[in-house]
């Protein structure tokens, strides 16, 4: 049936199911391993190389290219993405128009928005949000971060909760990280901003100047420690509570 013969959306679903599962079939006959291919989206204009698994609920769209011997795991979406060999994809990342380059790992949970490049056994975990960044060979963002604008360096580790706050309201700048830098927990890089080769940023600071090479830099106010404050506020709140009593 063509598709100008399509008289109603059943004959279009069903068409489209058949088309998907001759994709399935070809890239199964050609060694790619894929479990329960009913369930998974395959455009016909995907390529997945020979030794790859894909888990069942993926959906690979567009122009999406796949090397050899990766793993995809259920429930994610890879649109318009150029995969390496060897790379590791957990469940449920969203990734469109991006490259990612020989063993990389990403996710769970992960987001690659268009314009990112991971470089080869970068790993990008657990909720971290990339945009027009490229991601350097060996370097980590495990957890809960944003990368947007940025150029990251080799050997980099970017902390839980660090953000490139790239946008000023008006416009988009860039934040330069270099290699072996290690970036602290909780860190805000205010662009455009650059951060020198072998510096660390402590956990908790707000970065709006350049760092130099191998330089620490702390950006936070001093800790205040007032000993028995607690205390002496729980018994003024009991006294008031006991005063207010009817």
């Amino acid at each position: 049936m063509s598709a100008q013969n399509v008289t109603s959306m059943i004959e279009l679903a069903e068409q489209d199911r058949k088309q998907r599962a001759e994709t399935a079939l070809r890239l199964m006959e050609s060694g790619v391993t894929i479990y329960r291919p009913d369930t998974c989206v395959i455009d016909a204009g995907v390529s997945v190389a020979p030794g790859t698994v894909i888990e069942p609920y993926v959906q690979l769209l567009g122009n999406t290219t796949v090397g050899t011997a990766c793993r995809i795991r259920s429930y994610s979406v890879i649109e318009n993405c150029t995969v390496g060999d060897n790379v590791l994809i957990r469940q449920h990342c969203v990734l469109e128009d991006s490259a990612l380059r020989n063993g990389a790992d990403i996710g769970p949970f992960a987001r690659l928005r268009p314009g990112v490049e991971v470089c080869e056994n970068a790993h990008v975990g657990n909720f971290v949000e990339m945009k027009k960044t490229r991601f350097g060979k060996g370097s980590k963002a495990g957890h809960l971060a944003y990368l947007g604008d940025s150029e990251v360096g080799e050997g980099v580790n970017i902390g839980a909760g660090v953000i490139t706050a790239n946008y000023d309201g008006v416009k988009k700048s860039k934040t330069q990280i270099g290699n072996k830098v290690f970036v602290g927990s909780d860190s805000i890089l205010v662009a455009p901003v650059s951060v020198g080769d072998g510096s660390l940023i402590g956990a908790g600071s707000t970065i709006t100047r350049d760092v130099p090479a191998d330089a620490l830099s702390v950006g936070r106010t001093r800790q205040v420690t007032k000993e028995g404050w607690a205390a002496s506020r729980r018994e003024r709140l009991q006294r008031e509570k006991e005063q207010n009593k009817p």
